[in-house]
């Protein structure tokens, strides 16, 4: 009997091995050696973050062209290279990113109903877009940090999540995790390259912001003594916050919250608080720069749109070339504003940072007459900028303007900036009530003249710088309002010396907003005059763009002397041609030409870079987003603005163009910052927290 079952079970044991020794030789499936040796050289993690099942997986997927040598999100780059080398492939070092957080809501951000549900943003998200009242803010419940593989991600005290960026591996499971995209994966470039959009955590003052800076973030840094932060996140959108924090006329503070309370946040101070500091430190914070590219671009004009324009270019990896026909570079920024507001030595070290992070210069060489778009692409220019600027002066429409002791505004600085000796003689009228009118009086002042400033309207439609008005009051200026030229009368040496004008009044708004000046009939007053200033407008000049012979010009131009371009991508009619600044908009505000010179630079990179195809965002910001723009703000308190240091009135400030305002201290700076509610789209901080969880009646 057992002799029996053993002779069975041998008998069943060599039919089995049998089968399968014929099926191992009909059946065969070799692997691909090159799995092997692939697996061999990634890390042994098993993680996931390569979207395969494991280290295995992954190493299958590159060896069947499913996935790219480069796959793995925690290998280094010597062993990403050894397996390109297996594959016969080439890999490229990739730009570093991490995962960023674009929220300041959290336990701040008000509830709409009591959640109950699963504790999975996704599923809070399908349940009317989840609890919170802001649409676009994080709903709190961690989904990205249980779907994180590194544990590089934890939720804040404040209820929202935090990332750790020696751990995080760029993965982007937390990115598809978050139904709101509250979490991205962004490198340096894709940084410098993003439009606001309106599913942006942005602040009422970064949307007001004509260069997109991220306003909470460096009050934020500064609040903490993070001096150096501050000024790298000002830099991902602005180069010259030297020059801004001191003639920036601040359009992000009208949007403040805190005005709502008290007064707003003195957002332009903490500027130049961090820039001075950096500036007196003696050298220059580092500026990281992508892979050089090798795609040359020529950036026509070294004003604010064209040195914002070559900076983000050279951060992108490109080689821009700035050509300037002045002596030095700086635009209106040098030629336009006085000494007292701006000095000259601040300004070189500024743009001295832009330059050396490798952009090449060539000064004296005018537009048109020494080069022109055509020999600019004949020298290997792959894509041109024209930011040239808003330099000739309007006229003033008056009879007799063009004798002897008549300047236009812009003219006038410029010539005393280039250091020429102007015989203002004792008595001066400026006409006009822009900045650039209030910088020709306050210069005439300080050269020992008595200035009289003549406008049209009344000291309430004046669109200086209230600051600006209030500084030339004190320097001695004297206005005479609702006056409007009409004649310049001169002597025998057709010099002028008398300005002739007529009282007006005002009557209905016009085009601007403002009241439309009407002449009182007979009301023709004598003024004497040893110099005249006209600074009532400015304008591009735009002959440099025609040939001599030529009858069109080869950009499309507006009735005002402006260039025509597409406004979301900032190109021309002319494939490769971009403009941005005064030369597009007409005159403007100096961090409106930086930001649109960031704008012109990122529409460029992807010209170059996608074959012509420049990508707008469907949902970029245009305008102030409504909801966001309530007026009640409570459980908040009072607490007094700061006020900047000034040159008290005297010698000193009179007679010396020594710089007038001054800066904050460290500690005035931070104690200034601290007023800031530190807002996104709706929440803000309270000086009592409401508490996380409990549900609030949605705001009107």
């Amino acid at each position: 009997m057992i002799t029996t079952s053993a002779l069975t079970l041998f008998g069943l044991g060599l039919g089995a091995s049998t089968v399968l020794a014929v099926a191992s030789k009909l059946l065969f499936v070799k692997e691909d050696p090159r799995i092997a040796k692939v697996e061999d050289l990634l890390p042994g993690a098993n993680c996931g973050g390569c979207g395969f099942p494991g280290c295995s997986g992954c190493a299958a997927a590159i060896v069947a062209g499913k996935a790219a040598a480069g796959a793995c999100v925690v290998a280094d780059l010597e062993s990403m290279a050894a397996i390109a080398s297996i594959m016969g492939q080439e890999i490229e070092e990739r730009e570093p990113e991490i995962a960023f957080r674009d929220c300041t809501g959290g336990a701040r951000a008000e509830e709409r109903f009591a959640y109950k549900g699963v504790m999975d943003c996704q599923a809070a998200h399908m349940l009317h877009g989840g609890s919170k009242i802001c649409p676009e803010g994080c709903l709190g419940l961690g989904t990205c940090v249980s779907v994180c593989p590194f544990d590089a991600i934890h939720m804040g005290p404040e209820g929202l999540p935090v990332v750790n960026p020696n751990e995080c591996r760029a993965c982007g499971k937390c990115a598809d995790a978050c139904p709101r995209g509250v979490i991205s994966v962004v490198s340096m470039s894709s940084r410098l390259l993003h439009l606001n959009e309106t599913t942006d955590c942005l602040a009422p003052c970064r949307q007001k912001c004509p260069g997109q800076i991220n306003i909470p973030r460096y009050i934020e840094q500064v609040k903490a003594g993070d001096f150096e932060g501050a000024v790298n996140t000002i830099r991902e959108r602005n180069p010259l916050l030297i020059a801004c924090g001191r003639v920036c006329p601040r359009p992000c503070e009208t949007a403040c919250r805190r005005s709502h309370v008290d007064a707003p946040v003195g957002i332009n101070m903490l500027k130049r608080f961090v820039a001075d500091r950096e500036m007196h430190s003696g050298s220059h914070l580092s500026i990281p720069c992508a892979k050089d590219t090798g795609r040359r671009i020529a950036v026509i004009g070294g004003g604010p749109a064209g040195l914002s324009c070559a900076y983000f270019l050279r951060r992108l990896g490109h080689n821009p070339t700035i050509f300037d026909a002045m002596p030095a570079l700086g635009g209106q920024l040098r030629y336009g504003i006085p000494e007292y507001r701006l000095p000259k030595s601040d300004l070189d070290w500024e743009i001295q940072g832009i330059l050396d992070l490798g952009i090449d210069v060539r000064l004296k060489s005018k537009f048109g007459k020494d080069y022109d778009i055509d020999s600019l692409k004949a020298d290997g220019y792959e894509a041109v900028f024209l930011g040239i600027g808003a330099w000739q002066a309007s006229g003033m429409y008056a009879e007799g303007e063009d004798l002897a002791g008549v300047w236009g505004g812009i003219e006038f600085l410029t010539a005393h900036a280039l250091g020429q000796k102007i015989d203002v003689g004792r008595k001066v009228i400026v006409v006009g009530g822009g900045n650039t009118a209030i910088d020709c009086a306050r210069t005439c002042v300080r050269l020992g003249a008595e200035v009289t400033m003549l406008y049209r309207r009344t000291r309430t439609e004046m669109p200086a710088n209230p600051e600006e008005i209030t500084g030339a009051e004190e320097e001695g200026v004297t206005f005479t309002f609702l006056a409007a030229p009409t004649r310049v009368r001169g002597d025998e040496n057709d010099r002028a010396t008398h300005l002739e004008y007529k009282m007006m009044e005002l009557g209905e708004p016009d085009d601007s907003g403002r009241r439309r000046p009407v002449p009182v009939e007979g009301s023709e007053t004598l003024m004497e005059a040893d110099l005249i200033i006209a600074a009532i407008g400015q304008k591009p000049d735009l002959t440099c763009l025609y040939d001599e012979n030529a009858e069109t010009c080869p950009v499309e131009t507006t009735r005002w002397q402006t260039i025509v371009a597409d406004p979301d991508t900032f190109q021309t009619i002319v494939p490769g041609v971009f403009t941005a600044g005064d030369v597009y908009t007409g005159p403007d505000l100096v961090i409106s030409a930086v930001g649109d010179g960031r704008k012109a630079a990122r529409s460029i990179h992807y010209y170059l870079q996608q074959d012509g195809k420049i990508p707008v965002p469907e949902l970029v910001q245009r305008e102030l987003i409504p909801y966001t723009l309530f007026s009640e703000i409570d459980g908040v308190s009072r607490k007094e603005r700061a006020h900047m240091p000034h040159l008290c009135h005297g010698d000193d400030r009179n007679r010396t163009f020594n710089e007038v305002e001054g800066a904050l201290s460290e500690s005035e700076a931070r104690t200034e910052a601290d007023r800031c509610l530190r807002c996104g789209l709706t929440c803000y901080d309270r000086d009592v927290r409401k508490e996380p969880g409990a549900a609030q009646n949605l705001r009107e």
